[in-house]
């Protein structure tokens, strides 16, 4: 039996996408909330629980993108050329608030612009990777193998309720892992928002999912017509379960299992765009077939990625565990 290697390379880019959201995830969503902590102990606590392993998350930012233009080269060209704007704006704000993170410590003088740098780049970034998300899922204009819609095609109030959503996700789970991570008044503040943001997102989630079956007919079909109803009837019940559970969860005083719930609530969301493009790479206009390479670069790439794939996860997880624990201001690592 042939193994169709192009579902294969969708199915590591949907893979690294999703740890990349999940785990610089949380690190955007303490940048977000950072204007609620108390400068000094507070904000050097927050940031002393990301500092270890931040940087290191956006290597599946890396793999991914670059994931999707070895193994998709017309999606990618395509994609990048219809939503240049937000992707840009997303990496340029990635770097300003890796500065930020860096020099608030080294250049303690003029500690609050950096906090405002910090702040601001998680924010946009968060922003624009929603506004991604959501241009992507309500269509690109595609005529032959090149992009055929205007510069502001991507702007819509769709795509700007899916930033807002994705900004509150991330300040949820940055809520969560502030729970897991830390002890006292921060802990207790972070419990708080969780709650605030975990109503907010769950709200975007339901407000996006109501809008998306009506931004294409087969979404529509995908979500609303018999049989189908039924097939993917699970998905909505579960992140109510979820949902309910993770109320319970921080009533209960617990740790680990908000954020445990919030990262089952990320997996069933992208379950949910997966059932809602599959086949399509660009929705309605590229499928993932006709946007793979040839099978022989496929097989290259995948030899390669065996290797690296194993060693990334690895070393991350290797890093969680020696990190793992209750963070202190004195825990900063440089």
């Amino acid at each position: 039996m042939t193994i169709d290697l192009t579902i294969v390379w969708a199915a590591i880019i949907f893979f690294a996408v999703f740890v990349y959201v999940v785990l610089d995830g949380f690190d955007l969503g303490i940048g977000i909330l950072f204007p609620s902590f108390q400068p000094g102990q507070q904000r050097d606590t927050a940031m002393n629980s990301i500092a270890p392993l931040w940087d290191g998350n956006e290597t599946w930012l890396v793999l991914g993108g670059g994931g999707m233009l070895a193994a998709f080269p017309l999606a990618y060209g395509v994609v990048l050329s219809a939503l240049y704007a937000p992707i840009v704006l997303m990496l340029l704000a990635l770097i300003f608030r890796g500065v930020a993170f860096e020099f608030r410590w080294r250049d303690p003088a003029h500690r609050p612009a950096w906090d405002v740098a910090f702040c601001g780049g998680s924010f946009l970034a968060a922003l624009a990777q929603g506004v991604v998300l959501g241009a992507l899922l309500q269509g690109i204009q595609v005529s032959g193998r090149a992009y055929a819609g205007g510069w502001w095609d991507w702007l819509t109030p769709f795509s700007l309720l899916t930033g807002v959503g994705v900004v509150l996700a991330y300040a949820l789970i940055g809520a969560t892992w502030l729970v897991l991570k830390t002890e006292g008044a921060l802990q207790a503040q972070a419990v708080r928002h969780a709650r605030r943001f975990g109503g907010a997102t769950l709200a975007a989630i339901v407000a996006v999912s109501l809008a998306t079956p009506f931004l294409a007919g087969h979404y529509f079909d995908r979500w609303l017509r018999f049989p189908n109803i039924w097939l993917v009837a699970p998905v909505p019940l579960l992140v109510a379960l979820a949902s309910y559970a993770f109320t319970r969860s921080l009533r209960a005083g617990r740790d680990l299992a908000p954020f445990l719930l919030t990262l089952c609530v990320f997996l069933l969301c992208f379950v949910g765009i997966g059932i809602s493009i599959f086949p399509y790479v660009i929705p309605g206009a590229v499928t993932i077939w006709e946007a793979a390479t040839e099978r022989s670069s496929q097989v290259f790439m995948l030899v390669g990625t065996a290797v690296i794939v194993p060693l990334i996860l690895a070393y991350t997880g290797w890093a969680y565990w020696v990190f793992r624990g209750k963070v202190s201001v004195e825990g900063y690592h440089a």
